[in-house]
């Protein structure tokens, strides 16, 4: 934590953090706090992310007493809802741009992220981005693991240590499928139903009228006892087919052959 704290100490004339109100911006957030910056903890929203994400970030943000902001995107360009492979560069480049305006109309000089070290290992194209409009990654450039994130997360006390990764709702869609945004509130809608009866870690992927559900392998006897419900739920919704994928839950299960390099 010493060598981290250090890094964000160094930053002279106010940070902004891109705070999704996960693990990693939690603890470069709290770190920021901790070394006495003046902060600002914005949450980017956008329709490809869940409703319900804002107010996760915003108690959060409460609770280590924060100043918090919600930057709300109503429209996404596109190009982006076309779903190309490198959507997730488009992405980053159009919303941090927008979050460095808001950066700089605060009269702060420093705009951070969560980015870990595990993140540079998988596919990302949206790291790109974040290299091109000059955002710091404290954790990757440190060589932070996800796993000494969550360490931190527990060392500080914050209460979203063993959260699981929340990824925006277009990963749940093969690549150049056209997104909607009531395409993905029906994948939120069958995650959340999952989550409230005790899946905290599931991908619902959306395959045309075909839904495919990633839970850890450890969890597939319990999936089956709520199957029927499940299934029910997954018709009302207007899907064909229902399935469980035998691999289990898999984080990026959409950029398979894709290497991290990959433009």
């Amino acid at each position: 934590m010493d060598q981290l704290l250090q890094y964000v100490k160094e930053l002279t004339g106010g940070v902004c953090v891109a705070f999704s109100g996960g693990v990693d911006s939690a603890v470069v957030l709290s770190t920021a706090l901790r070394a006495g910056c003046n902060v600002h903890a914005v949450t980017l929203h956008s329709p490809l992310h869940s409703p319900a994400d804002p107010d996760g970030a915003k108690v959060l943000a409460q609770e280590l007493g924060a100043t918090h902001a919600v930057l709300a995107i109503e429209e996404i360009p596109a190009p982006i809802l076309d779903n190309p492979v490198d959507r997730c560069y488009l992405c980053k480049k159009e919303l941090f741009s927008r979050l460095w305006d808001y950066t700089r109309e605060q009269g702060l000089a420093h705009l951070l992220d969560g980015t870990n070290a595990d993140d540079r290992k998988v596919y990302r194209p949206g790291l790109r981005a974040l290299g091109e409009l000059g955002v710091k990654s404290p954790l990757a450039e440190l060589g932070y693991s996800k796993e000494k994130v969550r360490a931190l997360a527990r060392e500080f006390g914050l209460t979203v240590a063993e959260k699981p990764a929340a990824p925006c709702l277009a990963t749940r869609f093969p690549y150049g499928t056209r997104l909607s945004q009531e395409k993905m509130a029906k994948a939120d809608q069958i995650e959340h139903f999952l989550r409230e009866r005790g899946h905290k870690v599931v991908r619902a992927r959306i395959h045309g009228d075909t839904v495919r559900v990633e839970v850890p392998a450890r969890s597939f006897e319990e999936l089956l006892n709520i199957r029927e419900e499940l299934i029910r739920l997954c018709h009302d919704l207007g899907f064909s087919y229902v399935t469980m994928d035998l691999e289990g839950f898999r984080s990026g299960s959409m950029d398979v052959g894709l290497s991290p390099n990959q433009p």
